[in-house]
């Protein structure tokens, strides 16, 4: 009793240690992160599309008549109830009702929202105007990652995956975050040029998630099975920071989405660029590797895709199985390929039926000649072309 005691009379003192720490900036090692979350950040984003600027708008006007009903109303209440108490003499009124009254509190209310309804509706109707847009992704979430195709306009035919950056995973799991961008700095960033109009065509491939980026205006859920739509036009050039906004399983806190906004000039570089970078990693599935080429070109894959659950070693966490060691890695290549392409669990491990045929047997490859696994035996893309056949 006495140290509990004790122990009741600390508790001032070390919430007044606390509180100095925090004012200090000792607790918030970051910055604000321009385009994407602030420190100790209370306001909307900062927006950078006219949908963004009329959605602030209409936040602060909508909470500004609820504040002056939230006041007038119980103002009025608290004013009757202090003018007109039984301690100063005041006796309560005999009567049953008041036309007056009634009609004007059923009037006043549908008035007020009639009003405000009309207001956000110019802006709701225009964010579902997603025609004549100048480009058209595709966004389709995975567990965990995002998948862009670029469906038409400059960069058509362009496609890739954007997944966490795996440093910011491993800090996480280190419990040391770093960084104003921790946990939102992605390998591939959705690139986009500035000041056209980009129609966002979202779906997934699993579960449900939700393509958030703030300060763009745009939040829209990606459906398995359904497809979706929105739209932006950024009115200047930087990188917008957001993430899945649906609950999608337990890697849904990394699932960042960076959308990084250029000149027409850079733009047309940047599709440039990244057509030619295409085109040499495609490959021919009749290929027929080698161990040494497979095994380095799954290691990129592994690390891209698979490192974050399976970890860099292989050893895999919690209730995610090892590879290192794993009966089904180093004896059985057709159970291994049909997880890949199918997931077990409900999703728990996803299926990766987007990456093509020679990444997944150079992951394949990889995992059989990684850690202790050192089996000498290698998958060929041919193989994973055969599974796939109905």
């Amino acid at each position: 009793m006495k140290t509990m005691t004790s122990l009741w009379h600390r508790i001032p003192r070390l919430m007044l240690n606390l509180g100095a720490l925090l004012a200090s900036g000792a607790a918030l090692a970051v910055n604000d992160l321009p385009g994407g979350p602030a420190v100790r950040q209370l306001n909307l984003h900062p927006p950078v599309t006219r949908i963004a600027e009329q959605q602030a708008w209409l936040h602060w006007f909508m909470l500004i008549v609820c504040v002056v009903i939230f006041v007038g109303v119980f103002g009025v209440m608290f004013y009757s109830i202090l003018k007109h108490r039984k301690s100063v003499g005041h006796k309560a009124a005999n009567f049953h009702e008041s036309v007056t009254v009634e009609i004007a509190w059923t009037v006043v209310p549908l008035v007020i929202v009639i009003a405000m309804g009309a207001m956000a509706t110019r802006t709701v109707v225009a964010m579902k105007d997603t025609s004549n847009a100048d480009l058209t992704i595709k966004a389709t979430g995975y567990q965990w990652k995002w998948g862009y195709d670029y469906l038409k306009g400059e960069g058509e035919g362009i496609a890739f995956l954007s997944n966490l950056d795996l440093a910011h995973r491993q800090m996480s799991n280190s419990g040391k975050p770093a960084g104003d961008n921790y946990l939102l700095k992605v390998d591939n960033p959705l690139v986009v040029p500035v000041d056209r109009k980009i129609r966002i065509v979202t779906t997934a491939n699993d579960v449900i998630h939700a393509w958030m980026v703030p300060s763009l205006g745009v939040k829209q859920d990606a459906i398995p099975g359904f497809v979706r739509d929105t739209w932006f036009r950024a009115n200047q050039t930087g990188d917008f920071y957001g993430q899945c906004a649906e609950l999608c399983g337990k890697e849904h806190a990394y699932m960042p989405i960076h959308v990084k906004v250029v000149s027409h000039a850079d733009y047309a570089a940047w599709v440039d660029g990244k057509k030619k970078e295409m085109a040499a990693l495609a490959d021919d599935p009749a290929k027929v590797w080698q161990l040494a080429e497979l095994v380095a070109r799954g290691e990129k894959v592994y690390n891209a895709n698979c490192a974050a659950c399976h970890r860099p070693d292989g050893k895999g966490v919690g209730p995610i199985k090892p590879l290192d060691g794993s009966a089904i890695v180093l004896n059985d290549p057709k159970q291994q390929i049909d997880i890949l392409l199918n997931g077990r669990l409900n999703g728990a491990m996803p299926a990766w039926k987007h990456l093509s045929d020679t990444e997944i047997a150079a992951v394949m490859t990889y995992t059989k000649n990684s850690w202790s696994n050192q089996t000498g035996k290698l998958v060929q893309p041919a193989e994973v072309v055969a599974a796939r056949k109905p």
